[in-house]
């Protein structure tokens, strides 16, 4: 069965679900050793790996992954060059809700070639930045303002917009360290507009946070930052999956 698929028979039974977002930059050694032994005793239901500059580095985590642990992998790049071929899945995400043509297309046109001829599952998902807080990566590096978390009518047009555009999930991100993840009200509004897989990350450490995306509409809840200072804290996650 694909990712995707898996994605959406949960869905259908009611199954909430987990990703465990790693950077390859910070999740090495004895630190990427103790991380794999917790995946395994507490799998997520998958594992995300994204963050990182160099692609070198991507596919050496995703190695070690694919040899240690049975959760499916899925890559989930910055830009055409962190492209690794040997993931479960790629998460080939345009960023709609800014107006940098480099991530809405340009980036996927340099990668295209490279992911048909690795056969690779795509799943083509709108990447939706919603303000944290504090500015992110994602904002600096793309260039691209997100959508005030005030804004909640402009993020479900947006998020509609990338269904309606042919896109197969929807990811609301509040940016990696976040202060403050995407709101309920944001999440809510967004999955009753929309049909397809719901993703939400960004800001997410505590338990009452993963519980409250959860019952506002997310399907998937992705956490990353807070696994690099509290690896174990995916212990706790793992059991407020409903």
């Amino acid at each position: 069965m694909s990712v995707y698929q898996t994605i959406t028979q949960n869905i259908s039974v009611g199954k909430k679900m987990l990703a465990a977002l790693l950077d390859p930059d910070v999740f090495v050694g004895k630190r990427l050793s103790a991380m794999i032994d917790i995946l395994r005793s507490s799998p997520p239901d998958f594992v995300f790996v994204g963050g990182s500059t160099s692609s070198e580095s991507m596919e050496n985590l995703i190695g070690e992954l694919k040899n240690s642990i049975t959760t499916p992998v899925v890559l989930f790049p910055g830009n055409a060059s962190q492209f690794v071929p040997s993931a479960d899945a790629l998460l080939n995400i345009s960023l709609v809700s800014g107006r940098n043509p480099e991530y809405l297309i340009g980036q996927h046109v340099a990668a295209a070639v490279a992911i048909k001829n690795s056969r690779i599952e795509v799943i083509p998902t709108a990447y939706l930045l919603i303000d944290g807080g504090r500015v992110s990566s994602t904002e600096y590096v793309s260039n691209t303002r997100p959508i005030p978390p005030d804004r909640v009518n402009i993020a479900v047009s947006t998020a509609l917009a990338g269904e309606q555009l042919g896109m197969q999930a929807i990811y609301l991100e509040a940016g990696s360290g976040a202060k403050t993840p995407v709101s309920v009200e944001m999440i809510a509004s967004v999955k009753q507009q929309t049909s397809v897989p719901l993703i939400v990350g960004g800001g997410i450490c505590t338990a009452e946070q993963v519980y409250n995306a959860f019952a506002a509409g997310a399907d998937l809840v992705v956490v990353g930052n807070i696994l690099e200072k509290t690896p174990q804290k995916i212990l706790e996650f793992n059991n407020l999956k409903i």
